[in-house]
């Protein structure tokens, strides 16, 4: 897409609008009517979700098909979306894959190398993987408890 529909996207992917989308991202390739998403997302009418649905679909996110049901078209990140990646219909934090990583590094060193604290070697790896570890949970799971849905 180009620069500057991305930056309208982002402008205009805010409050209730993100959480329709979101909802959508999840949903995956499945077709959804307005009152579908009135009730999954308990928003106040049914025209409240088809002012939202509307809305992405001005912005090329959502196709609207004959029989009035949308239908997730295109995927931005945008905004708070980059910390993010989908799988199937998950949607899960980025840094959740390089804790994960990390942790088993560390969980690796610990099993297949003797430890002895007296080596420096052994409490530099140690203290470098463990504030790793540390730092990107701490990310994972900030970035998963702001997420919108």
């Amino acid at each position: 897409m180009a620069e500057e529909n991305l930056s309208q996207i982002e402008s205009e992917l805010r409050g209730k609008t993100l959480l329709v989308y979101w909802y959508f991202i999840r949903q995956g390739d499945v077709r959804v009517g307005v009152r579908t998403v009135q009730r999954a997302l308990n928003l106040s009418s049914p025209s409240v979700a088809s002012h939202h649905l509307e809305k992405l679909r001005r912005l090329g996110l959502l196709e609207k098909d004959s029989l009035g049901e949308y239908k997730l078209v295109g995927e931005v990140k945008v905004g708070f979306l980059r910390f993010f990646v989908r799988l199937g219909r998950m949607m899960l934090p980025r840094y959740l894959f390089y804790a994960v990583m990390f942790s088993c590094m560390l969980l690796t060193y610990l099993v297949v190398y003797p430890q002895s604290l007296s080596n420096v070697h052994n409490l530099v790896a140690l203290i470098f993987g463990g504030v790793a570890c540390i730092i990107l949970w701490y990310e994972t799971i900030k970035v998963h408890r702001e997420a919108p849905f």
